[in-house]
């Protein structure tokens, strides 16, 4: 998941907490997501590494538009986007499916409410969040975050993360995700840290050994 750059606390001036007060979140269909690739992937490029060389930044661009391409064509695709009078931010993702292939790869058991939130459909994966670099770029992160996962029926958000990428672990942690452990994709092959985002009082509830056990899973 690709996550806004993190510089020092900041306290933020009048004119900037007015700009991102007018900050606007919309949901967007698949048709109309597919029509704004290209804004897309240069709002991804932005997020990760402005001084990158030309060819990197093309790389990447088409690595995220094939990764967006695949994502569009999921059962259930949903897209949030964050603007002013231009796309400053996007987090997307689809429902997990029932039979939990979306797990493929975790090392060692799946926890068993895991399990069983996966098999009754209730588990929704959020793989990107895209926000343009800005002192106050967290809070539209989350801001995206909670109304892409409102809109569904889901008791449980998920997520997987390189586990190299510490500034969205930490902002991640601090939002209420608890870290399952290792995902090994074999396509790469990649590791991920495998994160969930317990959703209303009684999943919370389920998953409270995870929570206890998350400050020692959490990689430092």
């Amino acid at each position: 998941m690709a996550q806004p750059r993190r510089g020092q606390p900041h306290e933020p001036h009048a004119a900037e907490s007015s700009t991102m007060d007018a900050v606007r979140l919309r949901r967007v269909n698949r048709w109309l997501a597919q029509d704004l690739g290209g804004e897309l992937a240069d709002l991804y490029v932005d997020s990760r590494e402005t001084s990158a060389a030309e060819a990197y930044r093309s790389r990447s661009r088409l690595d995220f538009l094939s990764r967006l391409t695949g994502d569009i064509r999921r059962p259930g695709f949903a897209m949030v986007i964050a603007e002013t009078d231009h796309l400053v931010g996007c987090a997307f993702g689809f429902p997990v499916a029932s039979d939990g292939i979306w797990w493929l790869g975790f090392d060692g058991a799946l926890p068993q409410s895991i399990e069983q939130l996966t098999a009754s459909g209730g588990v929704f994966a959020i793989t990107s969040i895209l926000v343009q670099p800005h002192p106050q770029d967290q809070d539209v992160a989350r801001r995206l975050q909670e109304r892409l996962l409102s809109g569904h029926q889901a008791s449980l958000g998920a997520t997987l993360v390189d586990p190299g990428d510490h500034p969205t672990l930490t902002s991640l942690r601090s939002w209420g995700w608890l870290d399952l452990g290792e995902v090994w994709r074999p396509a790469g092959p990649t590791m991920f840290r495998a994160l969930v985002l317990p959703l209303g009082e009684r999943t919370t509830a389920r998953l409270e050994g995870l929570a206890h056990d998350a400050w020692t899973r959490w990689p430092g």
